[in-house]
């Protein structure tokens, strides 16, 4: 009888951003696996709930921790205290982040600057103090959630999308640093998914309808992520047609300029 690649028993898997949507997915699916899973978040009054549902789904205690990406003294406390109350951190998602569709002309700086905080800087404090521990032990995988928006900027979304472009950047040499330490790095750009994300990213609401045959199912999407855990796989894309049309504006920049501007010009 085969094994389980994807049996997560004893592995503590570390999900920020894990009130809601896709990190509350990517939680489920874990302790689907039976991961030892810790979702953290800023909501509190959410992680609670989320925490109880892992226990449920794994047979196994979940554990749960309140904090902010943008404040690195939170994120070094944190990382302490998962390190003192549960253990070893084998798997992080970074997965923590938020946007807000609006043209780079009128865009509020002081809110470019909080996203680049949570986006970027929240995500790279984290990592590299998780990285530190996992570099020592020889094992290890780090998940970063960028997007599409890493791959094809379109308008309205400038701040988005160079904030997921240095994710995109900083995973990618990450990935190359840690690979002879044993530390797997795995860059997962997903399109639109249907989560709250949307809530604050776009005011009028008609962005999902408009892109309804590109909407990603967050569940599915989780599912994908935690079955590459412990895979050294550089990138997971998704859906197919925004993959195909990233590599076009790589490959072929003025084809996918008019793909950026017609086709996936929705916001």
């Amino acid at each position: 009888m085969g094994t389980n690649r994807n049996d997560l028993t004893g592995k503590v898997v570390v999900i920020t951003g894990g009130s809601g949507g896709l990190g509350e997915q990517i939680a489920y699916a874990a302790a689907r696996q039976n991961a030892t899973v810790v979702v953290c978040a800023r909501r509190i009054n959410l992680l609670g709930k989320v925490r109880h549902n892992c226990e449920d789904l794994s047979g196994a205690p979940a554990f749960a921790f309140q904090l902010d990406v943008a404040n690195p003294e939170n994120i070094k406390e944190v990382v302490e205290r998962i390190h003192d109350e549960v253990g070893a951190i084998d798997v992080l998602v970074n997965n923590a982040g938020f946007g807000h569709f609006e043209e780079a002309l009128t865009f509020d700086m002081d809110l470019a600057e909080k996203m680049f905080r949570v986006n970027v800087l929240g995500l790279m404090y984290m990592t590299q103090l998780v990285a530190i521990e996992m570099a020592d032990r020889g094992a290890g995988h780090i998940i970063n959630i960028a997007s599409q928006a890493a791959k094809m900027a379109t308008q309205k979304s400038s701040i988005y999308s160079a904030t997921k472009f240095a994710v995109l950047g900083y995973s990618n040499a990450l990935r190359l640093e840690l690979k002879p330490l044993g530390v797997y790095v795995t860059t997962v750009n997903p399109g639109p998914i249907e989560t709250n994300f949307f809530d604050i990213a776009d005011e009028t609401g008609e962005y999902l309808k408009k892109v309804d045959l590109l909407v990603l199912d967050p569940t599915i999407v989780a599912k994908r992520i935690v079955g590459i855990i412990n895979v050294p796989r550089r990138e997971l894309n998704m859906p197919k047609l925004m993959e195909f049309a990233g590599k076009m504006y790589t490959l072929f920049p003025h084809v996918g300029d008019y793909l950026a501007g017609t086709l996936f010009n929705n916001k």
